[in-house]
Parts: structure tokens; sequence; C-alpha cells
């Protein structure tokens, strides 16, 4: 093989090589992109929510009443100022049938 098929042969070889390496980096650059991350992104949090969503519907079906049980039981918890004033004023009411102050500003 002469030096000039061997230049010919190597600069083929150089370009389809530099040809690989550009579309590489097209694909790399294409998949990096803001848009695409936060496509991905939203994808992901989407498919998680569907799995957590179907788990609990579930595990809802399976179990009502622990369900109610703990429904109940965050409600009272988020609750809880309201409801313990609302017992204060009755155990108070029950306790003291004759109140030297009413309850009432206009008496």
């Amino acid at each position: 093989m002469t030096p000039e098929e061997q230049y010919k042969r190597a600069n083929i070889e150089a370009e389809s090589k530099k040809a690989a390496f550009r579309s590489s980096a097209t694909t790399v650059k294409a998949r990096l992109s803001p848009a695409r991350l936060k496509r991905d992104v939203q994808q992901k949090v989407a498919d998680r929510f569907h799995k957590v969503s179907s788990t609990a519907l579930a595990q809802v079906s399976e179990r009502p009443v622990a369900t109610v049980a703990a429904a109940g039981a965050l409600g009272i918890y988020l609750f809880r100022r309201p409801l313990s004033a609302l017992f204060r004023r009755i155990y108070v009411r029950a306790t003291n049938r004759t109140p030297d102050q009413s309850e009432k500003d206009d008496g």
C-alpha cells in the first residue's frame, strides 16, 4: 500500500470517527437540555404519584376501618386547640351553674 492510499484511508477513518463524535455530542446535548430534563422530572413525579395513589387506594379498600380511625386521629390532632377550647367551655358550664360573669358581653 502506498503512502497516499494510507493517507486517504486514515483521512476517511478520521472523518467517520469525527462524524460519530459529533452525532454522540448532539445526542448528549439534546438529552441534557433544560426542557428535556424538566419533562423527565415531571414524568417521573407523575408516575410516582400515580403509583403511590394506586397503592393507597388499594390499602384503603383492604382496611376501611383502620383508614377511618387514622383519618379521625389526624382530624383530632389538627383541630386539637379548637376542640380543647370547646370542651373547656362545656366543662365550665357544667361545673359552674351560676357564673359571676356572663360569657357574653351584653350580659
